[in-house]
C-alpha cells in the first residue's frame, strides 16, 4: 500500500516497507493521543499576516511609482508630486482588485499525535485518518499517511502533513464553509509499526 510521507510539510509518496517480524495479533503499544484537521488558505492571494503577496511585476511597478514620487519630491514639481502620486493610487486599487477577484484555494493540514506505550522505540508508522458519518457511520474519506521518525519508549510525538485533498467530497477546496464539519466524524487508525529492532506489528 502506497502511504503519503510528509516530514517538516513536505510531502513525498512512498512505499512501506515490511519489516521481518509481524506480529499482528498482539497490541502495538502504541497510543493516539490527540488528532485534528483544518482548512488553510494557500497561493499567493493573500497573506494573513502581511497583507497581499506580490508577484514580481507588481513589485517592479510599486518600485516605479516610489521612485517617481521620490524624483519628483526631490525636484520640487508639487504638479508632478501629485501627478505621480494619483498614478501610484490607480496601481494599487489595479492591483487590489485582481487579488480580490483570484479565487482562493485552500489546502488542509492533518496531524495526529502518537504516544510510545512500549520499551521498543518505534521508527515507522503507517495510519489513516478516516472520516464517517456520524449519522449512519458510513466511511466518507480515508487519507493515509506514514510517520518515519524515532519515538522512544514513553515519549509523545506530532506529526503534520499538507496535502491539497480535503478530508471528504463534502469539503470544499474552494470556499470556507464553517458548517463542513456538520455530521462529520473522524477517527485515526494505527495501520502499521515499525520497531527499531526490526520487528514490526500489522493492523489484522
Amino acid at each position: 500500500m502506497k502511504y503519503l510521507l510528509l516530514v517538516t510539510l513536505i510531502l513525498l509518496p512512498i512505499t512501506g516497507s515490511r519489516a521481518q517480524s509481524v506480529s499482528p495479533d498482539t497490541a502495538p503499544q502504541i497510543s493516539v493521543v490527540r488528532f485534528s484537521w483544518s482548512k488553510e488558505r494557500v497561493g499567493w492571494e493573500r497573506d494573513p499576516f502581511s497583507g497581499p503577496i506580490e508577484n514580481f511585476d507588481e513589485m517592479r511597478v510599486r518600485a516605479r511609482n516610489e521612485k517617481r514620487i521620490s524624483d519628483a519630491k526631490k525636484g520640487g514639481n508639487s504638479a508632478e508630486v501629485s501627478k505621480a502620486e494619483r498614478d501610484a493610487r490607480s496601481d494599487d486599487a489595479l492591483i487590489s482588485e485582481i487579488h480580490k477577484n483570484t479565487p482562493a484555494r485552500y489546502g488542509f493540514v492533518y496531524k495526529a499525535s502518537f504516544q510510545n506505550t512500549g520499551t521498543k522505540t518505534i521508527k515507522l508508522i503507517d495510519w489513516d485518518y478516516v472520516f464517517y458519518d456520524s449519522v449512519n457511520q458510513n466511511e466518507l474519506g480515508r487519507r493515509e499517511f506514514s510517520s518515519v521518525e524515532n519515538i522512544s519508549p514513553g515519549k509523545i510525538k506530532e506529526f503534520k502533513f499538507f496535502i491539497g485533498r480535503p478530508p471528504t467530497r463534502t469539503i470544499s477546496v474552494d470556499a470556507l464553509n464553517k458548517n463542513e464539519r456538520n455530521n462529520v466524524g473522524e477517527t485515526v487508525i494505527i495501520v502499521r509499526v515499525e520497531y527499531s529492532d526490526g520487528s514490526s506489528w500489522q493492523h489484522p
